[in-house]
């Protein structure tokens, strides 16, 4: 049975959510599931805006058949070529051979890479338009947001911006088609797929802030009315790699809990100072995803790690991993290593995060050998006064 939705008169949400990922691209829990959204536009002309993850392919093609009525399918834009949007354009063509590939010169090409098939391309440029009968839609490039191939549409009737991978989120659509915003799972969302990105993020901003936007469909989440501004702050916070508020997170590492204790002490000190705002993590058990998105909320991060074999333990090694190659930047950072009979881990660390702009190291590696020992206690409250009088500025 399809499951079609009325988005507007001529506007029909045909996409799918899965509920039973684990993994999305393999890589990131996804506990609530995710969504693939496509989306059909019925005017005299009609329009497939992209299409959906190979795992929903049946009830995409029933929605799509229900959707059209009987009518021929006349465009399918191509926004993004990942396969879980593009897993099924070649079916598409198959089953509506008369249908044109609307994409950019760079998703023409990553066609041809991704399938084996004849098709008709329209190469759209930036700001290139096509009438559908009553409405008119106009093309955006969006270069590596996050691939080099993505483009956007803004609908100059509908006000409205189908929007790629940019604006989505993590989660299942669960009944309602818009504003269901979990604002977590979109930070989750936007650093851990698109962090990386934020000039070219920025870029997109800058071409869509004269728009005048009533709705925006991304390709992963709910559709977006009444929290439009709300989303463009976030992503020009998270884009800008600004904090948005004033807090500690801390994320270490220990094996015999001589790390983990002294991480306990400093975030009590700091709790007794004043500060609220402390969010802390045992990287050995945390999900990656979850703690890189809180280094994009918080102002400081406090890193501890055991060191092993001469080096950072494994997993707060894979979390530097995350944040430089995520390119967190303007962060203030408290390094803090342990070495039973070397300790090696702080000077490392400070190399890797080194690599981001606007790194400040508020402190010298503090170190404790094994276990933090009572002279090393006024030492401590030294690190514990300058992260406070640092988040009091």
């Amino acid at each position: 049975m399809h499951n079609i939705r009325k988005i507007s008169d001529d506007l029909i949400y045909i996409g799918c959510s899965d509920r039973k990922l684990a993994l999305f691209e393999s890589a990131y829990n996804v506990p609530d599931g995710v969504s693939y959204n496509s989306y059909l536009l019925k005017d005299e002309k009609t329009v497939l805006f992209d299409t959906v993850d190979k795992s929903c392919d049946v009830q995409f093609f029933k929605n799509l058949e229900a959707a059209l009525e009987g009518k021929s399918l006349d465009y399918l834009v191509v926004h993004h070529m990942e396969p879980d949007h593009a897993a099924l354009i070649e079916c598409v063509i198959e089953k509506y051979p008369e249908t044109k590939i609307v994409c950019t010169a760079k998703a023409e090409q990553m066609i041809k890479q991704f399938f084996d098939f004849n098709f008709e391309a329209i190469i759209v440029k930036e700001g290139d338009t096509i009438n559908t009968g009553s409405h008119e839609l106009q093309f955006i490039l969006a270069p590596m947001v996050h691939w080099p191939e993505v483009m956007v549409t803004y609908d100059k009737n509908y006000k409205t911006l189908f929007s790629a991978d940019a604006f989505g989120s993590f989660g299942a659509i669960n009944g309602p088609l818009y504003d269901d915003l979990n604002i977590n799972e979109s930070r989750r969302y936007y650093t851990n797929i698109v962090g990386k990105y934020g000039m070219q993020v920025q870029m997109l901003l800058k071409k869509v802030s004269g728009l005048e936007i009533d709705m925006i469909c991304p390709l992963h989440g709910t559709m977006i009315k009444d929290n439009i501004g709300l989303l463009l702050e976030k992503y020009n916070k998270w884009s800008l790699y600004e904090p948005e508020e004033n807090g500690v997170l801390i994320a270490y590492s220990s094996v015999y809990g001589g790390t983990e204790n002294v991480l306990d002490i400093l975030s009590g000190k700091l709790a007794d100072n004043g500060i609220k705002n402390i969010k802390m993590y045992n990287m050995s058990y945390a999900d990656h995803s979850i703690v890189l998105a809180e280094a994009f909320k918080y102002s400081h991060i406090i890193l501890g790690s055991t060191t092993y074999n001469t080096g950072i333990f494994e997993s707060m090694h894979t979390f530097l991993h995350y944040i430089v190659s995520h390119n967190l930047q303007n962060r203030k950072f408290v390094l803090i290593e342990n070495g039973s009979w070397a300790a090696t881990c702080g000077n490392i660390m400070r190399t890797e995060l080194e690599k981001l702009k606007g790194t400040e190291f508020l402190n010298d590696n503090f170190c404790i050998k094994s276990t933090l020992k009572k002279e090393q206690i006024a030492d401590l409250d030294n690190v514990v006064n300058t992260i406070v009088n640092s988040l009091k500025v």
